[in-house]
């Protein structure tokens, strides 16, 4: 021992040397310098175990990489240790590290680690990697609240849960190469407010599942916004989360749709049922009502005759038939006792024969309520499961989804075939069960599941042989999963299964393995026997066994092994299988063999199925076949299908609620509850006809004193105690209140719908007014000491404040009845009524237990808001949850959140931002007074009437009121940040004009299943995004157009309303109106509707739509009809002469394509039509061999031209025949409609046209304009035109202003007609040569003209020549004329005269030493030499030609302009004339009357001074 401990002693030293030599460091002096090391290195090899460091206690760095270590020790002497690596080593358990305190780095990447664990007390801790290892759960982190960095990558993990939330500060975070495969799983990271850095699918390492997802990184990006890099992608940019974000909206856009419209599709259910129940309850009613008032009458007349003393003989009474009116006077004789007794019992006889019946139908009612609330729940669970199924759709971002089957599917009818031939009617035989029917096959697509079933099943294919590969392909498998029969397949756990697998599915002896079959009877029998077991112990149907659902799984067997008898199946004892089977005789104890076949097998043919549903097979071999298999692997088992089946029994139980059922049942045949034999029917008339029968009384309908008293059979209002009125028609009580000594008073069947006139009775004690249409109680009063009232069978339905009147005004009522009225709130009356009469001890005729009374005051209670309640149902979270669901953010952050608000801070109801009271029984919203920072806010299924008391709650943004009793939307119209509204399911008539108009943030609003009728209150409300409002009252399509201002409008929903039935091709109508619509009605609007909309209903202006602008159709003051950009195609303005009167007409922006019916507009001056698709005045003639009416009726009158064109002439005399229209005409805008003709145009017909633009259309020819004689100004900028024609302007003496700028114009021919024009545009042409400009003498008025842009305008003499020729020219490309400037340019034009153009190398006037005459003619004039005078501006020689008229004209005349272009025109930049040469021109002029012919030259120049 003691030499062992020395050789490890030995060992350990050269470890500490090897170390120390690793590291620089002498052994020999480490006792000297081992306290000054801080850090230490060990890479590869040379350090098994980590040993020496006590050596080092100042050291803060080690790093150990690649040894063999396998356990870390010898840390307890590194107290100031901050750094450590051990890495790529052998480590199986984290220990060791308890004494390093002010560890802050940890690295144990690549080891064998299965557990994370004993790092609590390492508080100081940053960084953690713990990749590479064999790591499966995220524990022991808890403490580590200054985690930072976190790398888990490479290991075994599957969930996340909450085992990071404590590590809120973790920026980094890699779990690559781990089994994550739920999107719920990263969604958990999303708590790490300041996690940036994400890696699921590192490179280094294989994804995980999860990331093989659609949809993958939109989900993490928008449930971790905050993220800069993920995956080791920058994901920095605001584009990218604003493009996730938008997508995820969509999505949840998107199925909340598809959840309302399968909400509605259940209210529309339950509705028929509803309708179907008061069918059924019609005759019980009906019965109930007459027995009842026989009953009524009997007990009076019996009070009647017992009251008068006297009753005549039973013969007499029998003969008589029992008349009502008996004689005071007459007396009673002993004779006639024993007629009186037997007349007495006659009538308590039929009295309780008469109940009798009364309770069978109150029976018959309870039991058609009964099953009526069966079938309700029924279809709210198969609702239920349907909107579960959405939400999980929605939760994993489409990576499971939900396909709804139809006999039309292939896999639909496969699933039915499996189920008929895995049928044996013999193993259901004793059940009375002889069939089958599957009424619904869902299949569902999970990707995940498949990805990972796939994924197995290709690894056992790897692995064998290539002969056995067939054998693996037949070990697959389609199977029906096993549940426990006392635990039914509910919707959570088929849920969980149909998402996750069958991981968590566990059954006592079946640990490890999934329990499946291939017969329905292993499956079903077990689950049979259970229910009816059940349903007898508690004495109901034993029906309930009759439908049921089934999970048919695709399973992969493996190496299967028969199970051993008698011991549980645990994966233990099979160590080499993949899963074990079962044979029927086992699991049913019935004769059978083992048997195991492939899918093949077990859907077996048409002939086998019928033969194994047949209950008369004596050599049935199902059991067989028969077997259960227990798969140990989940993974191997993927959940495919859903089938919803039904059994078909022996006896046949017609189903009340059927659609072809009748309330009448048939004799001998069974019917389920509720139904009525036409023997009961017969028993009813001998119970009517037993004696005594009394004889009918008139009936009363105005009650006054007289009547009164007579009914009363009392002299003075004063002695009437008893009042019976029963039976009558009356509506008042007039002066009732006078009969102040009335102690009973009697108004059942009468028709009273108010009670107003019953007040002030001190002493009235009962109080019957039933079967009546009392819709109200409001006007009772003063009726302290009533004791009975019975209210039943009337029209009360506002529990609230009937209950209020009651126990204001009937504070010592005992009994009281107030069944059958329709309640708005039904579940909750009892307890109400209970809560707040205190003194009753009968309601309903049922006696009010303790145990009753206690939970009604626990029950009113609990319908106030209090400080504890706030306490319970509130949350204090700052942020929105970023979660994929529908639910109100309030029920979402009051589920998941912790943050509860803590009531020991001060002003704690400031800081609660969630509240959730919903299913509170409230009636009123109070005390939230403080709550101001309240932003999400719940109050469903409670009985409120209105909203109010949230007026300081300025921050909400979302509330959800749905479920109450609202009428009025008035208490939210200051809450200014709302966003989502929910109001669905309450008692909403209208929507207030005002409510809307502040809520600017409001983008989603449903209020369905209302009692709407306008939309007049929407239409301010521009931010909407989504709306819902589908089974209200809205009947007008006038409602519709309240929406069309709503741009943001992308999802409506009105299904249910009657405008959807009312209004023809309603689905277009709403599409062609509102165009931001995605979707309508639960349905995607598809591009084709779109178009048919546009086809059916496009841009028609009708009276209709301008009436909907105007808010009124008085159409007579209207002078101007302003209506752009709305798409307008036909303008059918009827009748024209309400319109008479508008002068000015503006369309822009539609989609015009002729004048439509404005031509029958008179009084027209201005028409605008700019950006429409204008191709005639009036429509074209389309090519068909029917026309239409409107086509025909173009036809009929003769001054619309339709059809009728110019056969390719190009002059315009083919309009010329054509009548005039729209004669009061003057402005016509024509810009941009994509023109290519005028004479197609017709535009002569509007004979008084004074100016026309047409700017910006594809016109090539000026052409058609012959009968616009009166045109002024013309506009043709930005068209095609090349050249002005002869007959162009042919006829446009009158025109003042004419545009043409932005052609392809190189010539100015042809506008010698328009004498009068002033202004002239041709800038942006293509005009090149200074001829062209010559052309313009013609215009003698012009005053402005536009040239610029034109390749001309570069030519520097343009300017001037232009000036010097139009002497009225005034403005110039914009610049205006100056004299200055006209006179520069006389100058100029002189020198261009003079000295002509040559191929100079800059051509701006300036002449070279070159002339065209023979001889100089030296010109001296007042001892001043002119070729001096002007050379000493020009050059030094200058030479004046042979005449000077040839120079210089008078201003009349025109100087012609040079028609040569030279080769450098557009260099030249002209020089600043200065006075001399102003001066010398001037001199010219003065002396050109003298001048010779022929001058002689002068030689040498001189200048004067």
């Amino acid at each position: 021992m003691i030499q062992s401990d020395n050789q490890n002693q030995i060992a350990s030293t050269e470890i500490v040397k090897e170390l120390c030599t690793c590291n620089g460091l002498s052994y020999d002096r480490i006792d000297l310098e081992g306290s000054s090391v801080r850090s230490l290195e060990m890479f590869f090899s040379g350090y098994p175990r980590i040993v020496g460091l006590s050596h080092f206690p100042n050291l803060t760095r080690l790093v150990l990489v690649r040894q063999a270590i396998q356990e870390i020790s010898d840390l307890q002497y590194c107290m100031v240790l901050k750094e450590l690596w051990v890495a790529e080593c052998c480590l199986t358990k984290i220990d060791g590290l308890q004494r390093c305190a002010l560890l802050q780095k940890l690295y144990l990447y690549c080891n064998m680690i299965s557990t994370i664990e004993n790092l609590e007390k390492l508080t100081k801790l940053e960084v953690v990697w713990l990749n590479g290892n064999q790591i499966r759960e995220i524990e022991g982190l808890s403490t580590l609240q200054k985690l930072k960095d976190v790398n888990l990558a490479g290991n075994l993990i599957g969930k996340i849960g909450y085992r990071l939330d404590p590590s809120a500060n973790i920026e980094k975070l890699n779990l690559s190469g781990n089994r994550i495969s739920s999107f719920k799983e990263i969604t958990n990271l999303a708590r790490l407010p300041r996690l940036v850095d994400l890696c699921l699918n590192d490179p280094q390492y294989n994804p995980n599942p999860v990331c093989l997802l659609c949809n993958y990184a939109t989900h993490v990006l928008y449930h971790i916004p905050q993220l800069q890099r993920l995956d080791t992608y920058d994901v920095s940019s605001k584009q990218i989360k604003e493009l996730a974000e938008t997508m995820v909206m969509k999505k949840v856009m998107f199925y909340n749709m598809r959840i309302k419209s399968a909400q509605r599709q259940l209210n529309e259910e339950l509705e028929k049922l509803k309708e179907r129940k008061h069918k059924l309850q019609k005759l019980p009613e009906d019965r109930i009502k007459h027995f009842s008032y026989n009953i009524k009458n009997l007990e009076r007349e019996l009070v009647d005759l017992q009251a008068s003393g006297k009753i005549q003989a039973s013969k007499a009474i029998s003969s008589q038939n029992l008349s009502c009116e008996k004689s005071d006077e007459e007396a009673e004789s002993p004779d006639e006792t024993p007629e009186e007794s037997s007349l007495e019992q006659w009538f308590m006889h039929k009295l309780e024969a008469l109940k009798r019946r009364v309770n069978f139908w109150s029976k018959k009612l309870e039991e058609v309520e009964a099953v009526y609330q069966g079938e309700v729940k029924k279809k709210k669970k198969a609702s239920s499961l349907a909107v579960q199924f959405l939400l999980t759709e929605l939760e994993t971002v489409g990576n499971i989804r939900f396909e709804e089957g139809s006999p039309s599917d292939a896999w639909f009818n496969s699933c039915y075939e499996l189920i008929l031939s895995r049928f044996c009617a013999l193993d259901f035989k004793t059940h009375g069960i002889t069939g089958v029917k599957v009424n619904r096959v869902i299949r569902v697509h999970n990707r995940i599941l498949r990805l990972k079933f796939e994924e197995k099943f290709q690894h056992f294919l790897d692995k064998e042989d290539l002969n056995e590969f067939l054998n693996y392909r037949k070990m697959l498998e389609y199977l029906f999963y096993v549940s426990p029969p006392d635990v039914p397949l509910k919707k959570q756990q088929l849920v969980q299964i149909l998402e996750d697998g069958f991981q968590e599915v566990k059954k006592p002896g079946s640990e490890g393995g999934v329990q499946l079959s291939n017969s329905l009877s292993i499956c079903e029998c077990p689950r049979i026997e259970y229910l009816q077991k059940q349903a007898r112990s508690k004495g109901d149907s034993d029906d309930t066994f009759r439908r049921g659902k089934l999970i048919i799984a695709k399973v992969f067997l493996g190496q299967s092994t028969p199970a051993h008898d008698g011991e549980p199946i645990v994966r233990a004892r099979y160590p080499n299988a993949n899963s074990v089977y079962r044979s029927g005789k086992t699991s049913q104890n019935t004769p059978s063999t083992t048997a195991s076949s492939g899918v093949a097998d077990q859907q077996e043919k048409s002939k086998s199925s019928e033969v194994c549903s047949s209950l008369d097979s004596k050599n049935c071999d199902c059991n067989l076949r028969q077997c259960e298999w227990f798969v140990f692997d989940h993974e191997l088992v993927l959940p495919e299908y859903i089938v919803e089946f039904e059994y078909i029994t022996l006896v046949k139980v017609e189903p009340l609620f059927s659609s072809l059922s009748n309330v009448t049942g048939e004799e001998g045949r069974r019917n389920s509850a509720g139904f009525v034999l036409s023997r009961d029917l017969q028993r009813d008339d001998e119970v009517l006809s037993m004696k005594p029968i009394i004889k009918p009384k008139p009936k009363i309908v105005c009650l006054d004193e007289k009547t009164v008293l007579a009914v009363a059979k009392a002299n003075i209002y004063s002695q009437i105690m008893i009042l019976n009125l029963h039976g009558n028609r009356l509506s008042k009580l007039r002066d009732i209140s006078k009969l102040t000594g009335l102690r009973k008073l009697i108004i059942s069947f009468n028709e009273f719908t108010c009670l107003d006139d019953v007040y002030h009775l001190p002493n009235l004690e009962y109080f019957d007014a039933s079967h009546n249409h009392v819709i109200t109680l409001e006007g009772i009063r003063g009726l302290n000491k009533l004791k009975y009232l019975d209210l039943s069978w009337n029209q009360l339905k506002k529990a609230g404040e009937e209950i209020g009147v009651l126990r204001k005004h009937t504070p010592m009522v005992l009994s009281l009845d107030i069944r059958h009225n329709p309640w708005h709130k039904p579940a909750s009356v009892r307890l109400s009524v209970i809560g707040q009469l205190r003194a009753l001890t009968h309601l309903d005729g049922l006696l009010i237990t303790e145990d009753e009374a206690a939970a009604a005051i626990q029950f009113m209670a609990d319908s106030k808001i209090t400080q504890v309640s706030l306490v319970e149902n509130s949350r204090t979270d700052q942020d929105r949850l970023r979660i994929l669901s529908i639910l109100p953010q309030a029920v979402i952050l009051t589920q998941i959140s912790q943050n509860k608000v803590d009531v020991f801070q001060n002003n704690w109801p400031s800081r609660i931002t969630v509240l959730n009271l919903d299913g509170q029984h409230l009636s009123r919203i109070s005390g939230l007074e403080k709550l101001e920072n309240l932003r999400w806010a719940s109050f469903s299924n409670n009985n409120l009437t209105k909203i109010e008391g949230l007026d300081t709650c300025q921050n909400l943004e979302e509330l959800t009121v749905d479920g109450n009793c609202i009428t009025t939307l008035e208490g939210i119209s200051k809450l200014c940040k709302l966003t989502r509204l929910s109001a669905n399911n309450n008692h909403l008539t209208s929507l207030e004009r005002n409510i809307f108009d502040n809520l600017s943030h409001l983008h989603y609003l449903s209020l369905e299943n209302n009692r709407i009728t306008s939309l007049a209150g929407l239409q301010k409300a521009y931010a909407l995004i989504e709306l819902y409002i589908s089974n209200n009252y809205v009947s007008s399509n006038q409602e519709i157009y309240q929406l069309k201002g709503l741009n943001n409008l992308v999802i409506l929903d009105m299904y249910g309303n009657l405008i959807v039935w009312k209004q023809d091709n309603y689905r277009l109508f709403v599409i062609f109106h509102i165009a931001s619509l995605k979707a309508l009605d639960g349905t995607a609007v598809e591009a084709a509707e779109t178009e048919n909309a546009k086809d059916l209903f496009g841009g028609k202006l009708n009276a209709d739509m301008v009436a909907e602008r105007l808010g009124h159709s008085n159409f007579s003051k209207m002078q101007e009809l302003n209506w752009t950009a709305s798409m307008i195609r036909m303008v059918d303005l009827a009748p024209a002469d309400q319109f008479k009167n508008i002068t000015s007409v503006n369309l822009q922006n539609n989609n015009l394509t002729s004048f439509s019916g404005l031509i029958y507009l008179p009084n027209i001056k201005v028409l605008c039509l700019n950006y429409n698709h204008i191709e005639s005045i009036v429509p074209r003639q389309k090519v068909s061999n029917h026309l239409t009416n409107r086509q025909l009726l173009y036809q009929k009158v003769t001054s619309s031209g339709y059809g009728q064109s110019s056969k390719g002439n190009k002059d315009t005399g083919g309009n010329e025949s054509l009548a005039p229209i729209m004669e009061s005409l003057e402005v016509l805008h024509l810009g941009y409609n994509g023109i290519a003709s005028l004479a197609s145009l017709q535009i002569s017909r509007l004979k008084n046209l004074k100016f026309l633009f047409l700017q910006g259309n594809e016109i090539s020819q000026i052409e058609g304009l012959d009968g616009l004689q009166l045109l002024q100004e013309l506009v043709l900028d930005h068209n095609r035109l090349k050249a002005i024609h002869e007959n162009s302007f042919a006829k446009q003496s009158c025109l003042v202003a004419l545009h043409l700028e932005e052609n392809r114009l190189r010539e100015l021919n042809n506008l010698h007609c328009l004498v009068k024009l002033q202004k002239l545009f041709l800038g942006l042409n293509r005009i090149q040569e200074l001829s062209e400009l010559e052309k313009l003498d013609c215009l003698p008025c012009i005053k402005e003209l536009s040239i610029y842009g034109n390749p001309v305008s570069r030519k520097i003499c343009h300017r001037p020549l232009l000036v010097f020729h139009l002497p009225n020219l005034q403005v110039l490309d914009g610049v205006t004329v100056t004299p200055e400037e006209r006179a520069r340019a006389e100058v100029h034009l002189l020198e261009q005269q003079v000295f002509p153009l040559a191929n100079s190398p800059i051509d701006c006037g300036f002449p070279v030493l070159q002339t065209t005459f023979p001889k100089p003619c030296p010109l001296k004039i007042a001892n001043v030499n002119l070729n001096a005078g002007i050379s000493y501006l020009y050059g030094g020689d200058f030479i004046v030609p042979h005449s000077v008229d040839e120079l210089v004209g008078s201003e009349s005349v025109k100087v012609p302009l040079s028609g040569k272009k030279s080769k450098n025109s557009a260099q030249g930049v002209c020089n600043p004339r200065s006075i001399h040469a102003e001066v010398a021109i001037r001199q010219v002029r003065a002396a050109s009357a003298n001048l010779p012919a022929h001058g002689a030259p002068q030689s040498g120049p001189s200048r004067t001074t």
